[in-house]
């Protein structure tokens, strides 16, 4: 199958799901760009839109995460515009759409002040609608209840409203299970739902199983979205991968290899999931590993193929005979790939 150009004309993010379509998500901003020196560990603010616009040029879902009054104080507005503008600019080379993204506040755990909170994102989606986004995403929330303060306050535009939680099989910090957020959260007006961040590609899998057997027991519908970490997280506790203590700077020997993201792209879609990208520790090649494992389903390989071998086909051309000999499926999905550390524990014990 060749690489494709961009097919058809611009959908909406409704229209592309209810036809079947995959709609492949992006991947990490927060940890891809500390690492690259341009955010700082902690908060997460993210500055970068408008003190490096570069650092930010290839996002589609605006680059707004903690982006909000109560985080950034007389900076939050001149971030949310300048992250719209720079979604749009790379959307607007294809057909790629712009999410307006906003996230759990800083202030929900110590004062569950409702009309404040809702205040904070109501600031936000003032912006996203003066941009002009395509639709709206409230990402990362650990608790229900602000989840559905989110999407109510996102729900006075008249933009598609997709909902993810950073919760595990455990579900929230409340103990609200995966199947009753998902129900509260469709009954609160979201016609996406899923899960973003904290835990690895399987267990995020797992989420999103419970949370589609408690909407197909409540009979309600929707749309099902996941976005999981691309590292290995099966040893973290109920809070996700911020318990381990390689968080943050040392998780490197965690990441997914491009094949293990075929895999989770392969079961995501045999779940019922249509909506399928990645979070903190997703780079470039891991979301080009989702678009090649769902190219038979979308009928087209994304530009990005040109310079890879499907399943190591490039490797065929190697002087090493035994290295020709990994050019085929069967290496790759059977690999066990070592740590190169002797003495490192292949788990580890979450601090909380």
């Amino acid at each position: 199958m060749a690489p494709a150009g961009r097919p058809g004309a611009k959908k909406g993010i409704l229209e592309r799901l209810e036809s079947g379509e995959v709609v492949i998500g992006d991947g990490s901003f927060l940890i891809t760009l500390e690492k690259r020196g341009y955010v700082k560990a902690g908060l997460w603010t993210p500055e970068a839109v408008i003190e490096h616009p570069d650092a930010g040029s290839n996002v589609m879902q605006t680059f707004t995460f903690s982006a909000s009054e109560d985080n950034m104080e007389s900076k939050w507005e001149d971030v949310n515009a300048a992250a719209c503008d720079l979604a749009r600019e790379v959307a607007g080379k294809g057909d790629a759409l712009v999410a307006g993204g906003i996230c759990q506040t800083s202030i929900y755990k110590y004062q569950k002040d409702e009309a404040r909170i809702k205040k904070l994102f109501r600031q936000q989606l003032e912006v996203f609608a003066w941009k002009n986004v395509d639709f709206l995403i409230a990402e990362y929330f650990e608790h229900v209840e602000e989840a559905v303060w989110a999407v109510e306050v996102l729900k006075e535009s008249d933009r598609p409203v997709a909902v993810t939680m950073c919760i595990g099989p455990e579900g929230d910090m409340h103990d609200i299970t995966p199947g009753e957020c998902a129900v509260r959260l469709v009954k609160a007006g979201a016609s996406i739902v899923g899960v973003n961040c904290r835990f690895g590609p399987d267990t995020s899998l797992k989420t999103m199983e419970l949370m589609k057997e408690g909407l197909e027991w409540a009979g309600l519908k929707a749309h099902l979205m996941v976005q999981p970490l691309g590292f290995h997280a099966p040893d973290c506790g109920k809070e996700g991968f911020v318990d381990l203590p390689e968080y943050p700077f040392g998780l490197e020997s965690r990441v997914a290899t491009r094949w293990d993201i075929q895999k989770y792209a392969r079961e995501a879609y045999n779940l019922g999931v249509r909506y399928i990208g990645g979070c903190c520790g997703f780079e470039p090649y891991h979301i080009r590993a989702i678009a090649e494992e769902l190219a038979p389903e979308r009928g087209f390989l994304p530009p990005a193929s040109e310079k890879h071998g499907s399943w190591g086909s490039g490797l065929d051309m190697h002087t090493k005979p035994w290295i020709r000999a990994r050019a085929r499926r069967e290496y790759w999905e059977n690999l066990l790939p070592a740590s190169g550390r002797p003495f490192c524990p292949s788990l580890s014990k979450p601090d909380f």
